[in-house]
């Protein structure tokens, strides 16, 4: 599994949301549900973002706008409909749906400025899909390619009138719509993207990197990751370095050290488990890296975690 595979493997729509409704000016759509990952495409009209810290952004038709959590947000029709989120005349909910009087999805016209939204809330498990989050700004925007919106909305259809598997089929579809939205994002990105990003699209670094993330209990040394590559030992410690930003034993002990968190976490595995599926031989020299790097033994890590995580 390449590593934006393995990291956006937490990250999962459930229980999706489709908004489509005709909203008379003023309006404003209220998000405060805490999500960690709000996505936003508009099909049709559009509106202005407004975020817990007073900036805005618009969002144009075949846009799609990604809001990081949990802090609340407020999608308006207009750059100054800020304040009416007080207003509970103006105010929708996420959850409002333009239906006939038997529950069933009425499309809008186009004629009468209809607002049309698909929207995904995600949330995520463990501390490797925080990984994905903690690279991206708190919002930003991508457009769609051609037809994209179309495929939605007929999918959105499907959805909102309550066909049978309608609802998985909308949570796999944005799922779908969150891997490429973050694909576009981090190509555009150039050398701002994360460094795993970058080093999957070099020849020489991406596929020692998707080794190491595909078989990660490997005894992985500086020479069998440039075979991977079919470069020099001296050339791909250089060029690894270059594209990454650290040496390559160091990324191979980071990334068994997170996947070892995210296991501490999310699994009841034992130290001595944890320590073989991450690739070290035994528990005492996983402990003693782990310590090293976190600061607490892996039993206390998991302890303090459940602590903060009780209500």
């Amino acid at each position: 599994m390449d590593p934006l595979s393995s990291l956006l493997s937490g990250i999962r729509a459930e229980g999706s949301v489709v908004t489509s409704a005709v909203l008379s000016t003023p309006w404003s759509i209220h998000f405060a549900d805490q999500a960690a990952l709000t996505m936003v495409t508009v099909l049709r009209g559009g509106g202005v973002l407004h975020l817990s810290d007073e900036d805005s952004r618009r969002v144009r038709p075949g846009e799609t706008a990604l809001v990081r959590g949990p802090a609340p947000f407020l999608l308006a029709d207009r750059a100054d409909r800020a304040d009416v989120v007080d207003d509970p005349a103006t105010r929708y909910e996420v959850a409002c749906f333009l239906c006939d009087d038997e529950d069933h999805y009425v499309a809008p016209s186009p004629d009468v400025g209809a607002t049309t939204l698909v929207v995904g809330v995600y949330r995520t498990a463990g501390l490797r899909s925080d990984r994905v989050l903690d690279t991206l700004p708190p919002v930003l925007i991508v457009e769609e390619e051609p037809g994209v919106c179309d495929w939605m909305e007929t999918v959105a259809c499907d959805a909102a009138n309550l066909q049978p598997g309608s609802q998985a089929l909308m949570d796999r579809m944005l799922d779908w719509a969150l891997v490429c939205t973050l694909r576009t994002w981090f190509e555009r990105s150039g050398a701002d993207a994360p460094a795993w990003y970058r080093g999957l699209a070099d020849p020489i670094v991406g596929p020692a990197l998707e080794a190491v993330h595909r078989r990660p209990t490997e005894r992985w040394t500086v020479a069998r990751m440039a075979a991977e590559a079919g470069v020099s030992r001296a050339l791909f410690a250089r060029r690894f370095r270059e594209v990454v930003g650290r040496p390559p034993l160091t990324y191979v002990t980071e990334h068994r050290l997170d996947e070892a968190s995210d296991l501490l976490t999310s699994t009841d595995l034992g130290v001595a488990q944890i320590a073989k599926a991450v690739g070290y031989a035994d528990s005492f020299g996983f402990s003693a890296a782990f310590k090293r790097a976190r600061g607490s033994s892996p039993t206390a890590f998991r302890h303090a975690l459940s602590y903060a995580s009780r209500p």
